[in-house]
C-alpha cells in the first residue's frame, strides 16, 4: 500500500544520505563530522554569514550554532570576524579547508538531485518539489511542536 512504500522509501533514503554523508568523509576531511559538514554548508562559500543566518539555517538556536562554529574555527574550518558597525554582530567564513570540504560535500549533493531529475519533465519537477515542500513544512510543525 502507499504508507508502507512511502514510509519504507523516506526511512531508507534519510538512512542512506546519512549513512554517505559519513562515508563521504575521506582521510583529508577526517576531524570534519557530518554535523561540521552541515555547519561548512550552512555557513556557504559566498559571502560571511552571521551567526543568526547560521543558526536558522541550521534550524538551531544562536547559542549551539556559536559553539559548534567555534569548535570548526578550532579545526581550521572557518573564520569569525566581529562587525566594524556593530561588534555583537558575528560574521563566519569558511577557510580554505572549509571551502575544500563544501565542495567535497556539496558534490554528493549535486549528484544525488542531477540523478533524480535528470528523467523528470519540469511539470513532474515541479510536482515533486511542491510535495516535498508540503512535507518540509509538515515536518518543520512537528518540530515546532516538540
Amino acid at each position: 500500500d502507499i504508507y508502507e512504500s512511502l514510509n519504507s522509501i523516506l526511512v531508507t533514503l534519510f538512512n542512506d544520505i546519512m549513512n554517505i554523508e559519513e562515508a563521504l568523509i575521506t582521510d583529508e576531511f577526517s576531524d570534519i563530522t557530518v554535523t561540521d559538514m552541515h555547519i561548512i554548508e550552512a555557513i556557504g562559500i559566498k559571502e560571511p554569514r552571521t551567526m543568526g543566518t547560521i543558526s536558522k539555517a541550521l534550524g538551531r538556536d544562536y547559542g549551539n550554532s556559536y559553539k559548534s562554529a567555534l569548535t570548526d574555527l578550532l579545526k581550521g574550518i572557518c573564520n569569525k570576524t566581529r562587525s566594524e558597525e556593530d561588534r555583537r554582530v558575528v560574521y563566519a567564513s569558511l577557510t580554505p579547508k572549509g571551502n575544500a570540504a563544501y565542495t567535497h560535500h556539496m558534490r554528493f549533493h549535486r549528484d544525488m538531485i542531477k540523478h533524480i531529475t535528470d528523467d523528470l519533465s519540469e511539470d513532474e519537477a515541479a510536482v515533486l518539489i511542491k510535495h516535498l515542500q508540503d512535507l518540509k513544512i509538515i515536518l518543520k510543525a512537528y518540530h515546532n511542536i516538540q
